[in-house]
Parts: C-alpha cells; structure tokens; sequence
C-alpha cells in the first residue's frame, strides 16, 4: 500500500468536513447527544471497518468519539484505504 503524497492528502480533505492531518493521521471528533448515540455510531463504524479490512484508532469518552486513521502497511502513514474509511465514516455519522 502506498502512502499519499500531502498535496493528494490536501486535495481530498476539500472533501471531508473536518477532518484533518496531524502526526501523519487523518483526524476526526464527533459529538453526539449522549453516550448510546456515540456507541451506536462506533458500532457501525466497526462494522463498516470490518467489512473494509482497515480498522480505524480511535477513543471514546461519554458523548464524543476521537477517530484517528492511518495505515500500518504503510508505514503509518495515509493511503487510499484512509481516504475510502474517513468517506464511509462521513456518510454514517451524516445519516
């Protein structure tokens, strides 16, 4: 799996509402109502994660869920794999 170069990186951020590059990992926090919403979220995510074989870094406390992406085939850094999560992600938490 090859790694992205920043300005791929850039360019596809455009496209993902807050989300951000830092310490070479595409970042996120949402916020939900209360603690049921938050796990329910996580627990869609897991299975969307499952399905694409790439498995997000993240934590959670009460309400808010941290989600960190990144590949390890990579050397840690962001692929396309990241880019294909963060996408599917958006679409979960927009629903």
């Amino acid at each position: 799996m090859k790694a992205l170069s920043p300005e791929k990186i850039e360019k596809e951020l455009t496209a993902l509402d807050g989300w951000k590059l830092e310490d070479d990992k595409l970042k996120k926090q949402f916020t939900f109502p209360d603690f049921k919403q938050a796990l329910a979220f996580m627990l869609q995510v897991g299975f969307e994660a499952e399905a694409q074989v790439h498995h997000p870094e993240w934590f959670n406390v009460y309400n808010r869920v941290e989600i960190a992406l990144s590949t390890h085939d990579a050397g840690g850094k962001v692929t396309e794999k990241d880019i294909k999560l963060a996408k599917t992600i958006e679409v979960i938490a927009n629903a």
